[in-house]
C-alpha cells in the first residue's frame, strides 16, 4: 500500500497544540552551544521549559535521558538515539532522524515529522512514539509497553520480540513482521510481506477497534477508519521451548 503525502502524518497534525504559540519557547543553537551543553540544559531544567533547538545538523544523542515534562522542539534533522531513555518530556522533530529513536523510552511522547532509521522505540517501555513517514527495519523491536504509530510503511522484522504495547501501521510492513512476538497489538493497514515465527492474523474484535481508534486519535490521525486495518499478534507457541518447534526458534 502506497501511502501520499496527504494521508501520512504532517508534523503540524501529530504535534501537541501547545506547540503552536512561541511567545515564551528558549531557543538554542545546537552548532553554537554544543551538544553537550544543550543536553546539560535540558537536563537542568524544573520541568515547566519550553525549548527550540535550531541547527541540529544530524547530531547523535540529542535530548537524551530527559526526567521532566518539558516541551522540546528540534528544528531539522538528527543523527542516533534522539530522544533516547525519554522520561516524560515532549520531544517534537521537523525532519528526519536516524537509527533508535526514543530508544528505551519510559514515558512522553516523542514526534517525529519526517522519516525515521531502524530500531524506532526499541526496547521502550512506555510513552507515545509518533513517526510521520516511514520507519526503517526493526521498528519496535523488543518493545516493551510503547504505543508506536507511524504514517508510512516499516521496514522488515519489526516488532521482533516485541514485549507489550501497540504497533500501528498506516502503510505497509516488510517482511518477518512480529517475529517471535510475545504480546504486542499490531494493527497494519496495508500489506504485510510476511509474518514472522509465531506471529499470525487475529480477528479485530470491538475492543480492538476502540483501542485502535484510540491511538489514531492520540497521534493526530484523521479521515482513517478502523475497518481499514487488519490486526496481527503471538500465536503463544515459542513461550516455551519445545523440541516440535526448534526449526522455529
Amino acid at each position: 500500500m502506497t501511502v501520499t503525502p496527504e494521508e501520512a502524518l504532517a508534523p503540524e497534525a501529530s504535534a501537541p497544540a501547545q506547540y503552536a504559540s512561541s511567545a515564551d519557547w528558549r531557543e538554542i543553537d545546537v552548532r553554537v552551544a554544543g551538544l553537550r551543553e544543550t543536553n546539560r540544559i535540558l537536563h537542568d531544567s524544573d520541568g515547566t521549559g519550553r525549548f527550540r533547538l535550531t541547527d541540529p545538523r544530524g547530531a547523535h544523542a540529542l535530548a537524551v535521558g530527559l526526567a521532566q515534562p518539558d516541551e522540546v522542539v528540534i528544528d531539522g534533522p538528527t543523527g542516533y538515539y534522539t530522544a533516547g531513555m525519554n522520561d516524560g518530556a515532549h520531544v517534537t522533530v521537523n525532519g528526519n532522524v536516524g537509527v533508535g529513536v526514543a530508544e528505551n523510552m519510559m514515558s512522553g511522547t516523542v514526534r517525529v515529522g519526517g522519516s525515521a532509521s531502524q530500531s524506532a522505540g526499541a526496547t521502550a517501555h512506555g510513552g507515545l512514539l509518533v513517526i510521520s513517514g516511514d520507519a526503517g527495519a526493526r521498528c519496535g523491536i523488543s518493545m516493551k509497553g510503547v504505543d508506536i504509530v507511524v504514517g508510512g510503511s516499516i521496514g522488515h522484522m519489526s516488532c521482533f520480540m516485541g514485549q507489550a504495547g501497540r504497533l500501528v501501521v498506516l502503510g505497509d510492513a516488510g517482511d518477518a513482521l512480529g517475529d517471535s512476538l510475545y504480546e504486542v497489538h499490531i494493527y497494519v493497514r496495508g500489506s504485510v510481506a510476511s509474518l514472522g515465527a509465531d506471529c499470525v492474523e487475529k480477528e479485530m474484535r470491538s475492543e480492538h477497534h476502540a483501542e485502535l481508534a484510540e491511538l489514531l486519535d492520540q497521534a493526530g490521525v484523521t479521515d482513517v477508519v478502523t475497518d481499514e486495518f487488519r490486526r496481527y499478534g503471538s500465536a503463544r507457541t515459542l513461550y516455551t521451548f519445545d523440541v516440535d518447534n526448534a526449526s522455529a526458534y
